[in-house]
């Protein structure tokens, strides 16, 4: 009897798939208040991510936690603020109101929605053209994206650009490194497993053995390769 797939066993709400909590030192998301003003207390590695964070305590002593941006220290003074003349490393400015060309990270996709966008350390964008009440930036990939003026955004780059000019060197290091993040490596192909592990393995040579492509509605140990493709073969 086979085990169950890889796909099969990431649906379970406890195992070795699932992505650890405790390793997240909090959630990283942009306060209600439009305009504030603290200073970092500490910087803090994270192991979930791959950028450190930033200890931010308020006047009134609360604190919170921002992605720590490069050139950020302790005793630094951070600003959430609508004047675009206060374009400074680590401050929180809405999109509308930063100047063409601006590094900028941890952007909101919605206004409110507290930043989804370039969070990975070292990885950028930069705002390109003001049309309106829209605003289009460049994302790491190259591509462009069109979004409200009214997101916010910190001014800057996620520290921990450096991370992948040190190598692995084995195989070990890396499966912990992903570990920590609820991901699998090495990652095996279907077709390199025994037909018992796969639906694509087994025979006497790497080939599937049958059609890649599979219904919607296939049940979870079938459910491999092209799910409901619109196309398949050569262009």
């Amino acid at each position: 009897m086979g085990k169950n797939l890889i796909q099969q066993r990431r649906g379970r709400a406890k195992g070795r798939y699932h992505k650890p909590s405790h390793k997240f030192r909090g959630e990283i998301k942009y306060d209600n208040q439009k305009t504030w003003k603290g200073t970092v207390k500490r910087i803090i590695h994270d192991p979930g991510r791959t950028a450190p964070l930033a200890e931010i305590q308020f006047d009134n002593k609360s604190r919170t936690l921002v992605l720590a941006t490069e050139g950020m220290s302790t005793g630094l003074e951070i600003q959430a603020t609508d004047d675009k003349l206060l374009c400074n490393q680590g401050n929180i400015l809405e999109l509308g109101r930063v100047p063409e060309g601006y590094p900028i990270c941890n952007i909101e996709m919605c206004p409110g929605d507290g930043g989804k966008l370039v969070r990975a350390g070292g990885s950028s964008a930069n705002i390109v053209a003001h049309t309106g009440r829209q605003t289009v930036i460049r994302l790491p990939s190259g591509q462009f994206k069109t979004l409200d003026s009214s997101c916010r955004a910190t001014i800057g780059l996620p520290a921990g650009g450096g991370r992948r000019e040190k190598p692995f060197m084995k195989a070990g290091n890396k499966h912990y490194a992903y570990r920590k993040k609820g991901k699998q490596y090495p990652v095996v192909r279907g077709v390199a497993m025994s037909a018992v592990d796969h639906p694509h393995g087994g025979g006497n040579h790497k080939h599937i053995g049958g059609p890649s492509s599979v219904p919607r509605g296939a049940p979870p140990g079938r459910k491999v390769g092209h799910i409901a493709p619109k196309r398949t073969g050569r262009r």
